[in-house]
C-alpha cells in the first residue's frame, strides 16, 4: 500500500481522488503517467534481466518518463521497520548494477541499465548513474529523519561527489534522495520535499537528482567561453579590416567580394586585371580602355586605308607614266 501511495503522491502529490479526477480528464500532473511505473523490478548483477542471478536488487518501483525533467528515477519505499544498515546495503546492490556493463546487439559497449531505459548522456562529460529515491513512510517505530541521516553516513562511498570551488561533480555516483511520503502527498514531486544526500536543504526532485550548481557553473563558463570567442573574432575583424585595400583611384575601400577578386592565385599572379581599384573605377577604367582601343582601331583602320590611297595613287601615276611613254614609241 505504501508504494502505491507513493506512485500516487508522485503523479500527483494530491489525494487520490484528485489523482482520479485527472486520469478521467486525461491529464495527470506530475512525474510521468500512470503508464511510467513498473513495480517489482529485478536488477541483475549476474545473470540476465529474465533469469537474474543471486546478489541483485529489486526496485519498488521503477519510473520511465523520456522526455521529462527526471526521465528515470527507481524508488525504495520504506515503512521504518528496516533498520539503516539494511537499506545502505541495498546501494551496494545498486551500484554494483550500475556499474554492470554490457555489449549490445550492435556490439555496443554500455551500462546494462541503458538496454533496458533511455536517459540523456550528462553534459560536460560528467558520466551519469540513475537517481534513486528513498521515500520513508511513518508506520514502524524507527525515526524516518534519523534513518535517513543514518543511510546517508552508510552510503557516503556511492554518492560523495567531488568539491570544486562552486559547484560539485558527482562522476560515477548514485543520486541519492530521500523524502517522506507526507512530504510527498503535501508538495508533489515539483516541491521542496526531497533532500539530496550531501546538500542542505529541501529542493524539488527535478534540483535534488540533478545538479544545478553545476550547470549554472557550466553555463557561467560557457557566457565566459563565447565573450572570449566574440573578443576573438572581433580583433580577428578589426586586423582584417586594417588590412583591407583602398582604391588607389578614389580612396574607397574595397568590398569583401572585391577584395576576393583582386588577391593573387599560389603563384602569386594576380587575379584581376586591375587589382589597385575598387569595382566602380575599375569599371570606369575598362571602359576607358575599351574606348582608346577601339579610337585606336579606327586610327589604325583610318591609317591602312590612307596608306592603301597613298599607294594606289602613286601605282595609277606609275601606270600613267609607263602609258605616255609607250605612246610615243608607237608615234
Amino acid at each position: 500500500m505504501a508504494v502505491n501511495e507513493t506512485i500516487l503522491a508522485l503523479l500527483a502529490g494530491e489525494p487520490a481522488e484528485a489523482v482520479e479526477a485527472a486520469r478521467a480528464a486525461a491529464a495527470l500532473p506530475g512525474l510521468g503517467s500512470l503508464g511510467s511505473y513498473f513495480t517489482e523490478v529485478q536488477l541483475p548483477w549476474t545473470g540476465t534481466w529474465s533469469t537474474p542471478g543471486k546478489g541483485g536488487v529489486q526496485a519498488d518501483i521503477v519510473v520511465a518518463a523520456p522526455g521529462r525533467r527526471v526521465p528515470l528515477l527507481f524508488v525504495e519505499v520504506d515503512n521504518c521497520f528496516e533498520e539503516a544498515a539494511v537499506l545502505a546495503q541495498k546501494f551496494d546492490k545498486y551500484a554494483r548494477f550500475f556499474a554492470r556493463r554490457i555489449t549490445d546487439t550492435d556490439g555496443k559497449d554500455l551500462p546494462m541499465w541503458r538496454q533496458k531505459w533511455s536517459a540523456p548522456e550528462a553534459r560536460w562529460g560528467e558520466p551519469p548513474h540513475p537517481p534513486v529515491l528513498l521515500v520513508f513512510n511513518q508506520v514502524g517505530p524507527r525515526s524516518a529523519k534519523a534513518t535517513m541521516q543514518q543511510v546517508a553516513d552508510r552510503t557516503r562511498q556511492h554518492w560523495q561527489g567531488e568539491r570544486h570551488k562552486d559547484h560539485t561533480t558527482y562522476d560515477d555516483r548514485i543520486p541519492i534522495v530521500a523524502t517522506t511520503l507526507d512530504l510527498l502527498r503535501e508538495h508533489g514531486p515539483a516541491g521542496p520535499a526531497f533532500w539530496r544526500f550531501g546538500r542542505p536543504g529541501l529542493q524539488p526532485l527535478d534540483d535534488a537528482v540533478g545538479n544545478p550548481r553545476k550547470d549554472a557553473a557550466d553555463a557561467r563558463r560557457w557566457a565566459a567561453d563565447e565573450r572570449r570567442a566574440e573578443q576573438y573574432r572581433a580583433e580577428q575583424a578589426a586586423e582584417r579590416e586594417a588590412r583591407r585595400p583602398r582604391c588607389t583611384n578614389c580612396g574607397t575601400k574595397f568590398t569583401d567580394q572585391r577584395w576576393t577578386e583582386s588577391e593573387k592565385n599560389a603563384w602569386g599572379e594576380p587575379l584581376d586585371s586591375h587589382p589597385k581599384l575598387c569595382g566602380d573605377c575599375k569599371a570606369e577604367a575598362v571602359e576607358a580602355e575599351r574606348v582608346r582601343k577601339a579610337a585606336k582601331k579606327e586610327a589604325d583602320r583610318q591609317r591602312r586605308e590612307a596608306e592603301k590611297a597613298v599607294q594606289a595613287a602613286a601605282e595609277a601615276e606609275v601606270a600613267r607614266k609607263a602609258s605616255g611613254i609607250l605612246g610615243r614609241f608607237r608615234r
